[in-house]
């Protein structure tokens, strides 16, 4: 016998690194902590109040300089407001902090910018010279408010559902203590394997009909 027949290869080729596995800035960012709409809707809130800002800063003169000013404190802090929830929900620092506040912070925040931009394009059309720049970012301005509102309108909704799902059906609190008024009357154990005595039926069904209207 040949010794090919007798000894053969034990090693395996190596198979290289996992397609799936990620590296780099991938690993360390997560965006699915964010539903797709509201992800979208944090990307494009980012991107128009950039555009408002940088519209903006290309303003070179002014007549009535208040509303330009007051219009770039907002759309540069609506921006950076932006950016730090986004990068509170998309790193490892989400994990660090209590998800409730975080929520609670960017339920508020949003509110308070979307409304305070509006305010800011309202004024800052107003009060510009018409140029082709102020118009421009009076245009990302509106649209980066109606951003802001439209994710409040979400995260609204959420609320919501949320708190259906956790009230309490008030028909079924009824209904078992219906069921434990009866059982009680007639003598036949609960829960906790003692009843109070037999009684008669008719004061069983005034009883039942007591708890019922006490309830409601």
């Amino acid at each position: 016998m040949e010794n090919g027949a007798v000894y053969r290869p034990t090693t395996e080729e190596d198979p290289g690194p996992a397609r799936g596995a990620r590296s780099g800035f991938a690993a360390y960012c997560n965006l699915g902590r964010l539903p797709l709409p509201r992800r979208v809707l944090k990307g494009l809130q980012l991107l128009l109040s950039l555009l408002a800002f940088i519209c903006e800063e290309v303003v070179s003169q002014c007549t009535l300089c208040g509303g330009l000013y007051f219009f770039e404190f907002v759309s540069s802090s609506a921006f950076l407001l932006c950016l730090l929830m986004l990068i509170v929900y998309c790193t490892p620092v989400y994990d660090r902090v209590d998800a409730g506040k975080v929520k609670s912070s960017d339920f508020y925040i949003t509110l308070g910018i979307g409304c305070v931009f509006l305010l800011a394009s309202i004024i800052f059309v107003s009060t510009h010279d018409h140029t082709s720049a102020e118009m421009a970012a009076t245009v990302f301005g509106f649209l980066a408010s109606l951003m802001f509102l439209g994710d409040f309108a979400i995260m609204m909704r959420e609320k919501r559902q949320e708190s259906q799902i956790r009230k309490p059906d008030p028909g079924n609190k009824v209904k078992k203590t219906l069921l434990h008024q009866r059982l009680a009357c007639w003598g036949i154990p609960g829960r906790g394997g003692h009843g109070p005595s037999r009684g008669p039926g008719r004061l069983c069904l005034a009883a039942s009909t007591t708890a019922a209207c006490d309830l409601l």
